[in-house]
């Protein structure tokens, strides 16, 4: 062989089998092969069936609540979450919700939304919250470290009964100070004589807060007055019902109360506090404050030895 054809041999690519010492083409391929998971691992690795469980979807933990988070996050303060939040702190301040108790739900469509219980009101946060379907009265959204409010079935007769937009349950100490004074009949109402179970006060500016009902007619007349509302000389009436050891079973005398006091736009609880309610938030709110001003109103006018009703 020339020498020219010697070097232009010598330069050309070589298989794998002439520069691995002899070894076949083969035995390379194989070694370039990936390696089965447990011949690589000391031993230690999982099977290939073991391997293929642990990539499959897991099952989703239906009980942490993070899969229904889009129904309580917004950045409007006044989404339900946002709001009950605000409200609750702001109720703290009034003495309305001291240490655990009261609550808060506001119904949005078919959602409702809940406070739930055994939370610090002033410390509550919008992922707090518990959302029910109205329909159905089941869950969509349920914390798993939290209880649902025993008042829940109240807030749902005043949904129910009232068609109403939010209600409210407060602990103020005035609401339960005048269904004490009634208890004792040291106050009466001349068209209930005998009863000790009604709260009535009439001739007081902020009764004309006061709607008919709870949420009734919001038609304004002229002047500004609220055609749905109680006027100077109506005799605002609030139902008292008696307390019971545990919260929700005080639902079905709530829900005669309603029945019976078509007019009322609250319920008054005996030794325990009120459950006030609304078209809508903001008329849930300013009938909680205009009572509560009422009701702290007619305890000074009872230390006076003044009438509620003359």
């Amino acid at each position: 062989m020339e020498p020219a054809e010697k070097k232009r041999k010598a330069m050309e690519p070589h298989p794998y089998y002439e520069i691995s010492n002899g070894s076949a083409a083969a035995d390379k391929r194989k070694a370039m092969e990936p390696q089965p998971y447990d011949q690589f691992s000391n031993g230690n690795a999982m099977d290939v069936e073991q391997q293929q469980k642990v990539m499959e979807p897991q099952p989703y933990n239906q009980d942490d609540g993070s899969h229904t988070d889009a129904l309580i996050h917004s950045a409007d303060p006044l989404h339900p979450a946002n709001h009950i939040s605000d409200l609750c702190r702001r109720f703290y301040t009034l003495g309305w919700v001291t240490g655990t108790g009261g609550g808060v739900s506001i119904r949005r469509g078919d959602h409702i939304f809940l406070a739930p219980s055994g939370v610090q009101k002033e410390m509550m946060q919008p992922t707090d919250m518990f959302v029910m379907d109205y329909t159905t009265k089941q869950y969509l959204r349920r914390p798993p470290v939290l209880k649902p409010s025993a008042c829940t079935p109240l807030f749902l007769a005043a949904y129910t009964h009232r068609n109403a937009g939010c209600c409210i349950h407060t602990h103020s100490q005035w609401a339960v100070l005048v269904t004490l004074i009634c208890e004792a009949r040291l106050q009466s109402d001349p068209a209930h004589p005998s009863s000790n179970s009604v709260f009535s006060i009439k001739e007081i500016e902020q009764i004309k807060g006061i709607s008919r009902g709870g949420s009734g007619s919001s038609e304004i007349a002229e002047g500004g007055r609220k055609l749905g509302n109680l006027g100077f000389y109506d005799t605002m009436r609030i139902p008292i019902i008696e307390n019971t050891a545990h919260e929700e079973d005080l639902k079905g005398a709530l829900e005669k109360a309603i029945e019976e006091w078509p007019e009322t736009c609250a319920v008054l609880v005996r030794r325990h506090g009120v459950y006030v309610w609304g078209k809508d938030v903001a008329q849930a709110k300013t009938q909680a404050e205009s009572l509560d001003y009422l009701f702290q109103l007619a305890v000074e006018m009872h230390k006076l030895g003044l009438k509620w009703v003359s």
